[in-house]
Formats: structure tokens, C-alpha cells, sequence
């Protein structure tokens, strides 16, 4: 029987050398480029949704539920999805009929719900972005993909980080995580831009601050 001749390294059924380890990873990067100042952080925040295109407003807790009631009316709302765990006293003063999603409303039901209003899970400054993580007050990704208004209410300064490193050591990665920032929106090849066609077309944001 011939002897059996070596396969040079890499050739098909050649042993495979030692994985060599990976180099620890060097995370000496700065964690963020804006101020520790939460007044600030909102006014960046602020600047960045408007500048996606999201309309923002703030108020006092005690201003809440009647500035939810008057931008569901200003956008012709007549219905509005409610997701779970969502404070009773948010839709307090509005007229829109609201639809609880528990038991979870069909796509049929939510494609013929005007808005939605939710909370979130963070909000980050330096990229204007809302994150939901579907947690109480949040709902399923349906909630914020099929309704064409979503109204997000975001308390400052607790749900407010400076930056994507600073918020992610924040969020379960386990959880369903929604990343936001300003309506939908997309361009074909000329770079004319359609807004609503992959989620809502309008975006409003209110920043809940005092209390």
C-alpha cells in the first residue's frame, strides 16, 4: 500500500493550524462629543430630531395629555392604537377613539388606525434617534410600522444619553430593539425623497421635562 503523502497547509483535507486568539479589543474611544449638561443634551436632541424631519414639542407632565390631544386633532386622528402598559392619563383629553392592542389587534384593524402614541426605551442626542425596546408603554414593532402618525413621548433627563455607546450598556440586547430617527423615509436613484412608504410619514416628539 503506498505511503500516505502529506497535504500542504490549506490544500482540501489538510489539517487546520491552531486559530491564533483574538486580540482583546481596544475601546479607549472617546464616549462622547457633547455636554454632560442635561439642558443641553436636550436642546441637542431637539435639534437633531428636527433636523430628520420629526416635529418636537415639550411640555411640563401636567401639559401632557392635552398636547397629545392637540396634535392627534391638528392631524385629523380619529383613532389612535394604544399599546400596553401605556399610562391611562397620556390619551386622558383627546376625542380619538382609542384601540387597546390587547388581545393584539389584526393588520387588518391596524391599518385602519390613524396614530399611535408610545413611550421609549432611551433617547439619543447626538443622533436624534428614539429607541424602543417593546417594553410597557412601547408595544410590538407593528404599532410604529403601520399607523401613519406616531407621537413618542420621551422624559428628560432620565430617558436621555448623549450617545449610541452610552445608551447601548443601557438596552437588553435580547429585547426587540427599534432604532428611530425622524419619519420614514426613503429616495429612489434621483434622490427624490417619499416619506411613509416602510413606516409612519409623520413623527411628532414630545420631551416630557420638570415633575
Amino acid at each position: 500500500m503506498p505511503a500516505a503523502v502529506p497535504r500542504a497547509p490549506g490544500a482540501p483535507g489538510a489539517p487546520r493550524p491552531p486559530a491564533t486568539p483574538a486580540p482583546d479589543v481596544v475601546r479607549a474611544y472617546r464616549t462622547s462629543h457633547s455636554t454632560d449638561d442635561p439642558d443641553g443634551l436636550l436642546d441637542l436632541l431637539h435639534e437633531n430630531l428636527a433636523e430628520y424631519r420629526a416635529h418636537v414639542h415639550r411640555t411640563a407632565p401636567d401639559g401632557l395629555a392635552g398636547l397629545i390631544a392637540r396634535i392627534l386633532a391638528e392631524r385629523g386622528a380619529r383613532s389612535v392604537a394604544v399599546p400596553p402598559g401605556l399610562p391611562g392619563g397620556w390619551l386622558g383629553s383627546t376625542g380619538a377613539e382609542r384601540r387597546a392592542d390587547e388581545p393584539r389587534l389584526t393588520p387588518y384593524e391596524l391599518d385602519g388606525i390613524d396614530a399611535v402614541v408610545t413611550g421609549c426605551a432611551l433617547a439619543i442626542a447626538e443622533t436624534g434617534t428614539l429607541v424602543l425596546d417593546g417594553g410597557p408603554g412601547q408595544g410590538r414593532r407593528a404599532l410604529t410600522l403601520v399607523p401613519d402618525l406616531h407621537v413618542c413621548v420621551v422624559h428628560a433627563p432620565e430617558q436621555v444619553v448623549a450617545s449610541v455607546p452610552l445608551a447601548l450598556p443601557r438596552l437588553d440586547p435580547t429585547r426587540p430593539l427599534t432604532w428611530i430617527s425622524g419619519p420614514s423615509a426613503t429616495s429612489d436613484i434621483e434622490l427624490d425623497r417619499v416619506e411613509g412608504v416602510h413606516g409612519p410619514r409623520t413623527l411628532e416628539v414630545v420631551l416630557v421635562t420638570g415633575g
